[in-house]
């Protein structure tokens, strides 16, 4: 390594270690421009107080608001590190300060941080003239002292390491200046010092050297040619050796910018006077300005873009027509100033991220920052929300914002938001510019389901196969995905404590809850009412003559003596299912004698077609066949053995003989039977009275009364339908006690007395769903004889719906 190279990594190292800081909040590194790709700039997550698991999980990243990467970071030291060449003199020109600003950038939660990094110069640029040969007629009889103006070397380096002396090889007739011209541009100066003679050297040979104050310093040279010339002894001089102008950059075309003007004392070809460009003057600036070669008028020639050059700095040069041509120079500094013609830019730092519909206020979505290419008041620039409803942006630093959360966010209303953001400059003519952002709103399981319906009311006949299908519910979820799917089930519903599933029921209710996959989950219940209808699927049953239940055989008796009319016995049945199929019809199937006896269709009671007649046998044995009027017809039959007797062994008049003769013990039923009437009586005016109120006040409000279940009240009352009937037809007399509803088993009360029982004893019997007719048969035969009593009793058919 030479010493040059030494001398660049000492430099390097110094700047390195001495010059980086951390000011007003932001981390500031300086480094020499030039530096290899992979050279550390300084431990970016430790000046962030960042540990380096954070680099990864967090996502850092460095962006540069210069457009391209010259940076990155070493994800496993958490140093920043150069990532590309950089050349200062391409970055920032002739800038004295040059500085990139990055935005480093991590997640979760959402931080930016500014970085600058200082570019400093190094001394890789040496001096060099426009033109490595310069070439210059000056007359012979030019005066000692005279001065002519030479173009100046140029240094893209700054500071020490610019262009800082020129020396000039060494000649009697010339010497060299050095001279301050604005913007602390030096600018050599050619001085006659001794008196040409062209006929002693008509042409002299010069070295200027332009040297910069580096270390090492650099040079650049060029070879000046002087040609002596006679005669034309006056340079033109201007009025200036600097003009100063100012132009607005949307200036038009054609616009004057300057007069230049120079005078030469000569007179005729040798006073007059061409302008032009220096011969070294850029295309660029010829591109933009042109020169009226008599007036000296400078025009604007093309379009002027303050952003792209803010300064221009002509060299103008003023020949006059004689021979030799003598030239005088001036510069036109040309400062363009700035006009509001950039819209403002607005730059998403971070993405928006979908965002939960509850994320309190504040929650950070993105990250913006505002650019604008002008200067002063019109490159700066605020930015705002079109409609601040639901979010807000909340300023930062330097231009820089935080779109956050300001408002209540509902997916199932707004599944997604276009922001639209306006950036406004401050210029005079405000600029404006728009940006849509659009923010996916994500769902959170904030909505039950929803049935369609709060009751369903289901019809299912009775005697369904297990595992059919009952009925359809369906519910809806506002929300999305796993917070959207539903799964239905059955709550198990109970009355007074007790599971549906184990009653017989011909109205029960299921409770379904429809429940959402969300976390935590939501649910919702729906009533579905589910109707048992009846089918025609038991057979009437006999329960009186209750010998007819025990056996297929009945045994009565009736006297000789009885006429056309003469109720023998009376058939009762019940049938367990309920309306059409409940309604029976009594028929005689076979008879001994078919002229002598009939039974009633409707009521089952036996009576005599005739008066019995001496001929008839005194046995005589009836089959008598029961249908039900449902579909299929279901029918069951008694045999009804009748003995005729005659005379006093007749059973009323055992009645009436034993009535005759008091006893304690008839006294005794005798008493009780009062008492169970006046009980039943006393209850049947009370229930009549109660009925009667509930009536007028039902009238009222509804218009009618109903002494049986109503559809208006069905489930309001289930003791109201309570009715008591007392029956006297014929010798078999019977009360009856119905009641019930649809909400509850139906229930029947019924006790016969037969006149021509010695026992007149009242019985009350409750049937429930469990009850057995030979049950209640035999409970009655254990303490009445035969043909006492009758019993009634009507069963609702009853099913569990199962699915």
């Amino acid at each position: 390594m030479g010493c040059r190279g030494w001398r660049w990594l000492a430099l390097w190292w110094t700047h390195f270690f001495l010059l980086w800081r951390t000011t007003d909040g932001q981390t500031r590194y300086s480094i020499p421009e030039e530096l290899k790709q992979g050279s550390v700039v300084g431990n970016l997550a430790k000046d962030l107080g960042l540990g380096l698991t954070e680099i990864f999980d967090r996502k850092l990243r460095v962006a540069s608001e210069a457009g391209k990467q010259y940076f990155s970071v070493d994800a496993g030291k958490g140093e920043l590190v150069v990532n590309d060449r950089i050349d200062r003199e391409a970055l920032c020109a002739q800038s004295a300060s040059c500085v990139l600003p990055l935005q480093v950038v991590v997640e979760e939660p959402l931080q930016l941080f500014r970085v600058e990094v200082e570019i400093l110069d190094i001394n890789d640029n040496a001096p060099r003239f426009p033109s490595n040969e310069i070439t210059l007629e000056i007359a012979e009889s030019t005066v000692i002292g005279v001065r002519f103006p030479l173009e100046s070397a140029i240094d893209p380096d700054v500071g020490s390491n610019s262009l800082k002396s020129y020396t000039l090889s060494k000649d009697d007739c010339f010497n060299i200046r050095i001279k301050e011209a604005a913007g602390g541009r030096k600018v050599p100066e050619l001085i006659l010092s001794k008196v040409l003679d062209r006929e002693k050297k008509a042409v002299h040979k010069l070295l200027l050297t332009a040297l910069d104050g580096g270390n090492p310093v650099r040079s650049g040279t060029a070879q000046i040619t002087i040609v002596i010339l006679d005669n034309n002894d006056n340079v033109p001089v201007f009025e200036k050796t600097l003009y100063k102008v100012q132009i607005s950059e949307d200036a038009a075309e054609g616009a004057i910018i300057v007069q230049t003007k120079a005078t030469d004392v000569d007179d005729g070809q040798n006073g007059e006077i061409e302008y032009s460009f220096g011969a070294h003057t850029s295309d660029a600036v010829r591109s933009v300005f042109t020169i009226d070669s008599k007036t000296g008028n400078i025009f604007l020639k093309g379009k002027l873009d303050f952003e792209n050059t803010s300064n221009y700095e002509l060299d103008i040069s003023a020949k006059d027509r004689g021979s030799p041509r003598m030239e005088g120079h001036c510069i036109v500094h040309v400062e363009v100033l700035d006009v509001n013609d950039n819209s403002p830019e607005i730059i998403v730092t971070s993405h928006p991220k979908p965002v939960r519909e509850d994320s309190p206020n504040g929650t950070v979505v993105a990250l913006l920052s505002a650019r604008d290419l002008d200067s002063g008041n019109n490159g700066k620039v605020t930015l705002q929300l079109e409609n601040k409803s639901k979010f807000a942006l909340k300023p930062s630093f330097s231009q820089n914002y935080a779109l956050v959360t300001n408002g209540v966010l509902d997916r199932e209303n707004v599944s997604k938001i276009n922001i639209e953001i306006i950036a406004t400059d401050s210029g005079t003519s405000s600029l404006s510019s728009r940006k849509i952002i659009p923010v996916i709103i994500t769902d959170v399981n904030d909505n039950a389901p929803v049935f369609s319906q709060k009751v369903y009311n289901v019809y299912l006949k009775e005697n369904g196969v297990p595992g059919s299908i009952l009925y359809s519910v369906s519910a809806y979820d506002e929300d999305f995905g796993e917070n959207a799917k539903i799964s239905y089930s059955i709550l198990d519903s109970k009355v007074q404590d007790v599971s549906v599933s184990s009653y017989k029921l011909k109205v029960f209710q299921i409770q379904v809850q429809a429940k959402d996959q969300g976390s935590p989950s939501l649910s919702s219940n729906a009533t579905v009412h589910v109707f048992i209808l009846d089918q025609n699927d038991n057979a009437p049953a006999v329960i009186y003559p209750s010998s007819a239940v025990l056996g297929s055989l009945s045994h009565q008796r009736m006297p000789r003596s009885a006429k056309a009319g003469h109720l023998v016995t009376k058939v009762t049945a019940v049938d367990a299912d309920s309306g059409h199929n409940a309604w029976m019809s009594y028929r005689v199937a076979e008879a001994t004698d078919a002229s002598l006896f009939t039974v009633s269709q409707y009521t089952g009671e036996v009576r005599t077609k005739r008066s019995v007649s001496e001929q008839d046998d005194s046995s005589q044995r009836l089959l008598i066949e029961i249908k039900d009027d449902g579909e299929p017809v279901q029918s069951s039959t008694v045999t009804v053995s009748i003995l005729m007797e005659d005379g006093p062994h007749e059973p009323i008049l055992e009645l009436r003989q034993k009535a005759a003769e008091p006893s304690t013990k008839t006294g005794r039923i005798t008493l009780y039977l009062i008492l169970s009437l006046a009980s039943v009586s006393v209850l049947s005016l009370v229930t009549f009275l109660i009925l009667a109120v509930k009536c007028m006040k039902s009238s009222r409000s509804s218009g009618s009364c109903c002494m049986r279940r109503s559809d208006c009240e069905d489930y309001k009352n289930p003791n109201r339908n309570l009715q008591i009937q007392l029956n006297t037809d014929g010798p078999i007399k019977y009360v009856e006690v119905l009641g019930g509803d649809m909400m509850s088993q139906s229930q029947s009360f019924r006790s016969c007395m037969s006149p021509m029982s010695e026992y007149s004893d009242f019985t009350l019997i409750k049937p429930s769903s469990t009850t057995d007719f030979k049950e209640v048969i035999s409970v009655l035969d254990a303490s009445l004889p035969d043909s006492t009593w009758t019993f009634e009793s009507q069963q609702v058919s009853e099913h569990t719906l199962m699915t």
